[in-house]
């Protein structure tokens, strides 16, 4: 357990359906003359009414759409120099965690002496001049309340993390009702990211009590609602278990973070824009064979969140575990293998290479991973 735990909570969290029908008072409420909205095209018509209540109420908004993908350094650049302009005094991040990462970058960089390359890292970035709004509309990155956000550095295609407590936002909003639209192969895949977030925090080298609580009760919401919110998007009660589930994984990631399944599935985003989710569900039963000797009584609790009944011993408890999660992904209609997915053999050891570089992650798994055993992960996946 690490010595000293830090965790940033948003200044105001709401949770529960409907409530986006109260954000447009939340934001007068900050006396804001200038609203940046970034989201993405599908939700526009569903914000028309959050939008002309703010311009009603005085408050001038642009929207931006411009992110569609996992974003680059590039990107954020542009929309930075774009919105400059305009310069608003809060920024409203509304969807998938793309587009609450960027938000959470151009509320911290505009009127801000650092630039983006002052920031990569752990806690380089000093301050963020505007305020900041989330809102997600999937069920995954946990962005919405996380310090984190990963963008891909298109001079070298790496993904980079700028991690710091002033990206952690200002006012949180999740309501369930924003996900029904999700197509299901995109449920499912953040639906296991979350998932995962939860479950490296619990395993993590430096797993800490209080993010366990989190954690295991994050892995329990997800595993037994998941298939049904991916099999029947409609469903109401699954997708706000679902979204509950995504929100505490959401809390791991600033005091624990994640280990090896994120660390290997970076090279996977970048190099060939697999989407993270995905990444993450196709390494995860594979990390799993290669740590829970490491950590069996992890593990075995871990089997029981998941819905598992206990065995003899904590071995064959953590054995099941790693069962019900291919089962879950099999469930959920997600591939299950690297080269379903178009990535070739021949890639694998670069592959390794470059999750190597992910050491902010590797050191938090529980069983140290080398450059070879990357390899034999990547090929037990395949």
């Amino acid at each position: 357990m690490q010595d000293i735990m830090k965790i940033s909570f948003p200044g105001k969290l709401v949770f529960g359906k409907n409530t986006l029908e109260q954000l447009p008072d939340e934001v007068t409420a900050l006396s804001c003359t200038r609203a940046l909205v970034i989201t993405i095209t599908p939700l526009l018509n569903q914000l028309k009414g959050f939008t002309s209540k703010l311009e009603a109420s005085g408050v001038q908004v642009q929207t931006n759409t411009g992110i569609v993908n996992e974003p680059s350094f590039a990107e954020v650049q542009q929309l930075l120099q774009e919105v400059k302009g305009f310069n608003p005094d809060v920024v409203i991040g509304i969807g998938g965690g793309s587009v609450l990462d960027v938000a959470k970058v151009i509320a911290a960089l505009l009127d801000n002496e650092q630039g983006l390359k002052d920031i990569v890292g752990i806690g380089f970035l000093k301050r963020r001049p505007k305020k900041l709004i989330c809102i997600p509309t999937t069920s995954g990155t946990g962005s919405e309340v996380s310090p984190n956000s990963i963008l891909v550095d298109e001079t070298d295609n790496q993904k980079k993390g700028i991690i710091s407590p002033f990206l952690v936002p200002d006012i949180v909003y999740v309501d369930p009702l924003l996900t029904m639209g999700v197509p299901p192969a995109i449920t499912a895949a953040t639906g296991i990211d979350a998932l995962t977030h939860c479950l490296e925090a619990y395993t993590n080298l430096f797993a800490h009590p209080f993010i366990d609580v989190y954690a295991y009760e994050g892995m329990r919401l997800i595993a037994a609602n998941i298939v049904q919110a991916v099999q029947n998007g409609n469903d109401e009660e699954a997708r706000t278990q679902v979204a509950m589930g995504s929100l505490l994984g959401g809390f791991c990631l600033g005091p624990v973070n994640t280990a090896g399944v994120h660390a290997l599935s970076y090279p996977l985003g970048s190099a060939y824009h697999l989407a993270h989710g995905l990444s993450n569900a196709l390494l995860l039963p594979y990390v799993m064979e290669f740590n829970y000797v490491a950590a069996p009584k992890r593990y075995a609790d871990v089997a029981v969140a998941l819905g598992c009944e206990r065995e003899a011993d904590d071995v064959k408890t953590a054995l099941k575990g790693i069962e019900k999660i291919r089962s879950l992904i099999s469930a959920c209609g997600i591939p299950a293998r690297l080269r379903d997915v178009g990535i070739p053999k021949e890639a694998i050891p670069q592959m390794a290479v470059d999750a190597m570089k992910i050491t902010r992650l590797l050191k938090n798994n529980p069983r140290l991973i080398t450059e070879k055993d990357a390899i034999d992960i990547f090929n037990a996946a395949y």
